[in-house]
């Protein structure tokens, strides 16, 4: 996507420093920073801080930091203990670990003197499939919109109410939710936005900055806006993205998707998942008592950032001192309350049935396990 012009991806190899630069979403939407990653340190802390942040484009930064190490040392057991490294950085989100498994599946099958090369390459084929998985999931998005815009009148939008932030920030290119919205955009079809706020870190300010940049209309709006504008009529679909998916369509996702999906049942408002295949965990059934939900820092909760009046990037305490904050990052929607799920390959119920019937060769290969 563009900023002031020019087309970025969240993160980009730049062969002539044979390194990785990332956008460094810790000051978006004030503030463009672009930051070189050069060490498994570097890559670990990009992860944790959320430097780098949305399920998809975790998995690639971590390909890129599996490239690393096997750069450094493409022994066996340096890559098994970069796996362990990486892999305990964030536990929620699972494309993390489906791209340092592929990774050191690849590599582990390869002699030690063919493995850095190998393993660069194998970096780019993932960033580079990222970015078509979500172009597709927008096509197959946008026919939804499409046919929601066709029972308008009078050159009405289409109403669509979003949380976090599951845009191209979130992935290497097009994001998740946000896919289908630039497609319809693009196509000329009337849409407007709802954003979420999405406390504690605000990441709704995100999805406005991308939208914006876009040219797509849109609203901020607090989380506990979206139900009253469900009940007046006000939201015509809800589309959220994914941290992980079961196998029976459970979805886990940013706090707060929960009560959208409960507020969109009560209101018969759709409410659609932008699903990319690697966030899949076909080996987990039941979301709500499998799926790891991360505990962040008290302090995202007690604190907030923004700019003052003299343009400075700030933190501060919203909260009396001493007031304890719990946050956890994630809830699970169960696959009752979901509509569809939005997937490259097209759209399905969020039903074991639904998934094995676009994805026949991973559900075989679940079975066998």
């Amino acid at each position: 996507m563009k900023v002031n012009g020019t087309h970025y991806r969240s993160l980009w190899w730049d062969a002539e420093k044979a390194a990785l630069q990332i956008i460094d979403q810790r000051w978006l939407p004030h503030d463009f920073r672009v930051q070189q990653v050069d060490t498994l340190e570097d890559y670990a802390e990009a992860i944790v801080e959320m430097r780098v942040r949305g399920a998809p484009l975790i998995g690639a930064t971590a390909a890129y930091g599996m490239a690393l190490a096997a750069r450094l040392d493409p022994s066996t057991a340096h890559l098994d203990k970069a796996w362990a490294f990486l892999d305990k950085t964030r536990p929620t989100a699972i494309n993390l670990r489906w791209a340092l498994n592929r990774c050191r599946t690849h590599l582990l099958a390869l002699p030690e003197d063919q493995r850095a090369e190998a393993a660069l390459r194998l970096a780019h084929e993932i960033a580079d499939e990222d970015v078509e998985i979500n172009r597709s999931i927008g096509l197959n998005g946008l026919e939804i919109i499409r046919k929601i815009a066709d029972g308008k009148t009078n050159g009405e939008p289409v109403r669509l109410l979003t949380h976090c932030n599951a845009g191209w920030l979130a992935t290497v290119d097009w994001g998740t939710a946000t896919s289908p919205i630039y497609q319809a955009h693009d196509a000329g079809i009337p849409i407007h936005v709802w954003v979420d706020e999405t406390r504690p870190r605000n990441q709704g300010a995100l999805t406005s900055w991308e939208l914006g940049s876009h040219g797509v209309p849109h609203t901020y709006i607090t989380d506990n806006a979206g139900g009253h504008l469900m009940q007046h009529g006000l939201v015509d679909m809800v589309i959220v993205g994914t941290d992980r998916t079961t196998r029976r369509g459970d979805v886990c996702n940013k706090i707060g998707t929960y009560l959208k999906a409960l507020a969109a049942r009560a209101n018969n408002v759709p409410f659609y998942v932008a699903l990319p295949s690697p966030t899949i965990d076909w080996t987990v059934t039941d979301g709500v008592s499998e799926i790891p939900i991360e505990e962040r820092s008290a302090r995202e909760v007690t604190h907030i950032q923004g700019v003052n009046d003299a343009g400075e990037i700030v933190q501060v305490q919203v909260t009396p001192r001493g007031t304890p904050g719990g946050n956890p990052a994630f809830d699970v929607t169960p696959n009752h309350l979901v509509t569809g799920l939005i997937t490259e390959r097209g759209v399905c119920a969020a039903t074991p049935e639904g998934l094995d019937g676009l994805f026949p060769e991973q559900a075989r290969i679940a079975e066998r396990a």
